[in-house]
């Protein structure tokens, strides 16, 4: 039987001969600012689209937390939530609309209307000691928890994982209540343990729905189901370090933080590559990925940073939201 790691090498990096290739187009500066204000704000977190269209970034800033634009690109109003927001989801069930966020500099996780008004919470005592605690030098119990992503299943279950800390996958039910943990180091997926596994996301694409894995620290991303078992490797090799992703229809986008946005069908093959940076500025020694420091002035048309959140909107278009300190988005509508 074929090992993961061979099965993954069928999901070529390059564009596949056998798939059928997505085009899309760039829009250009598509995304307005605040009032008052030159830049988005130092971006470190994520972009979802709500059921409206209405466009939420989260921004790492002193009473930032979620900035909203209209499909227009047009800023509308900051929601009051914490600034690192570093990891969230909108989701629409029979309750309502919520989003839901896992919050990096306070190790919680919460869910709130798209008013911002926090409606749960999962405190940082909730998750196991044994996964949530480590000692310090002195011998002191802390928080260990570094909570970088979450997302919700179709039963209500939440997933949360602890992508800077061990990489442990916590699910709670819909109340959040603690059920399970997998992954981290000791979960093995084709000889490797989790490692900065940023992001995680629910994949309703199949049924039973399965939990994407960025696996960043591996450089590689996988699917295994609900409960952890049964891994799937998608890609393994020729990856830029995927830090997040979203679904529409049969396709899913990812955004590569070593400079790339790619498009992949349900078969694990890659159909676009978008935004690919060579990792030199417009001299050939800048660095350009997997960095927040690139100035406004040394951005490229078109050409991405350190794409780290992302999102499809109803149509199909693409938003990417980069690691930056000052904040940049970029829009691919699919032609």
């Amino acid at each position: 039987m074929p090992t993961l790691r061979a099965l993954a090498l069928l999901a070529v990096t390059a564009l596949s001969a056998s798939a059928a290739e997505v085009k899309y187009q760039l829009v250009p500066d598509f995304l307005g600012t605040p009032p008052g204000r030159k830049t988005i704000g130092n971006g470190h977190g994520e972009i979802a689209v709500d059921s409206a269209g209405l466009i939420y970034v989260s921004v790492q800033e002193k009473d930032a937390g979620i900035q909203v634009y209209g499909q227009d690109g047009k800023y509308l109003k900051t929601l009051a939530l914490p600034m690192s927001l570093h990891g969230f989801v909108i989701r629409k069930s029979a309750e309502g609309e919520f989003l839901y966020g896992a919050v990096l500099g306070e190790q919680r996780f919460l869910k709130a209307r798209l008013d911002g008004t926090i409606v749960m919470e999962i405190k940082p005592d909730a998750f196991p000691a044994d996964k949530g605690k480590a000692k310090d030098k002195a011998g002191k119990s802390v928080n260990a928890l570094k909570l970088t992503s979450c997302d919700v299943a179709p039963n209500g279950d939440i997933y949360v994982v602890d992508g800077y800390g061990k990489s442990w996958v916590f699910v709670f039910d819909k109340d959040g209540k603690f059920k399970s943990v997998f992954g981290g180091p000791t979960q093995v997926v084709d000889g490797k343990g989790f490692a900065n596994t940023h992001k995680v996301f629910v994949d309703t694409r199949f049924s039973p729905a399965r939990l994407l894995c960025l696996d960043r620290g591996n450089n590689r991303m996988f699917h295994v189901d609900l409960d952890g078992a049964n891994p799937r490797m998608i890609a393994d090799k020729g990856l830029r370090n995927p830090s997040s992703a979203s679904f529409h229809g049969e396709l899913m986008c990812v955004a590569e933080i070593a400079g790339r946005v790619s498009v992949w069908n349900k078969e694990g093959e890659m159909v676009a590559a978008l935004g690919v940076n060579d990792n030199t500025g417009a001299n050939g020694t800048k660095k350009e990925t997997n960095t927040p420091a690139v100035k406004p002035a040394d951005w490229r048309e078109g050409v991405v940073t350190s794409p780290h959140g992302i999102t499809f909107d109803h149509a199909g278009n693409i938003l990417e939201t980069e690691w930056n300190q000052y904040g940049r988005v970029l829009r691919w509508d699919r032609k």
